[in-house]
């Protein structure tokens, strides 16, 4: 056989999908054993959709990390759940994830919205009950019941995407369904996003995770300059933190500029880790009213 030829393994794509705060950008992070998406208690954290690329003995699967699944009038949200329902389609399998640790109590009318989502995915779909750590098992049996009338789900599988309990049984039932085909990446490649946006959802991240219910879901970061030294391995980003009304300046400023120096900080750590190399990071903040609602200001997001 030519050395050169390319190896035919098992190799497809699979999307993540499901409802804000499932767990699906932790299911992303375990299985690859690095960390591609943020991750923060307060749902809609992701925004993007992002590919991870799961490399094993015969087989890659890139797996897409999705916004959740959620009604909304605001042109962010309704761009965000297109951008889910948009990757479910020409996928080998979908995985749909739901948080089976909160209480189940379907409101009025929540069957009906799950079920439009699910009559987008033509391909298998397994439901995964996720936090099962958080939960017993008697209470997995009304959510197993709610969703396996709305869908014909290939199967259902409990799991915990932090600690890893079942993944091994999911990664084995999506390689089955994987068909004969070559590498999408090289072994190295993690993810295709870009060194550029994962520094900016890093700052995201931390604001998230920094400031309260309010600044978040009003705040958007720009990387206005990616500048790399190799000479010196240093890396200086500027970027802009983009918020919605005036008041909420003070608020990520904080006192003598205390909180925006936390964020700073946090974010500075973590881009460390992720380009290993020294960062120097200069953080502004900026009021653009609106911007939600903004679809020119949405498409220098990338939406």
């Amino acid at each position: 056989m030519d050395q050169t030829e390319p190896e035919i393994i098992k190799s497809g794509v699979v999307a993540l999908a499901g409802p804000p705060n499932a767990g699906k950008s932790t299911l992303l992070n375990t299985l690859l054993g690095q960390k591609i998406s943020i991750v923060t208690p307060k749902p809609q954290t992701t925004r993007n959709r992002i590919a991870g690329v799961l490399n094993g003995n015969g087989y890659q699967i890139v797996l897409l990390d999705t916004p959740g699944l959620h009604r909304s009038t605001v042109p962010l949200n309704k761009e965000m759940v297109q951008v889910a329902l948009d990757s479910l389609q020409g996928v080998e399998a979908v995985v749909f994830m739901v948080d089976a640790s909160r209480p189940f109590t379907p409101a009025k009318g929540r069957g009906e919205e799950y079920k439009a989502y699910l009559e987008e995915v033509k391909s298998p779909a397994f439901l995964l009950l996720n936090k099962i750590d958080l939960t017993g098992k008697n209470e997995l049996l009304p959510l197993i019941d709610f969703y396996s009338k709305l869908y014909p789900f290939k199967g259902v599988m409990p799991v915990s995407a932090l600690t890893g309990d079942g993944l091994d049984h999911l990664v084995k039932e999506l390689v089955a369904l994987m068909p004969p085909g070559f590498k999408y990446f090289p072994d190295d490649v993690p993810t295709d996003a870009t060194e550029r946006f994962l520094s900016a959802e890093i700052i995201r991240e931390k604001v998230f995770l920094l400031t309260g219910q309010e600044i978040p879901y009003s705040s958007a970061v720009l990387i206005e300059s990616f500048k790399e030294d190799s000479q010196r391995k240093l890396v200086e980003i500027h970027a802009t933190i983009f918020l919605e009304r005036k008041s909420q300046k003070g608020i990520i400023l904080g006192r003598r500029g205390d909180k925006i120096k936390q964020i700073g900080t946090a974010a500075r750590k973590d881009i460390e880790e992720l380009l290993d190399c020294r960062v120097v990071l200069h953080l502004w903040v900026k009021i653009r009213k609106h911007w939600s609602r903004d679809q020119r200001f949405l498409r220098e997001l990338g939406f």
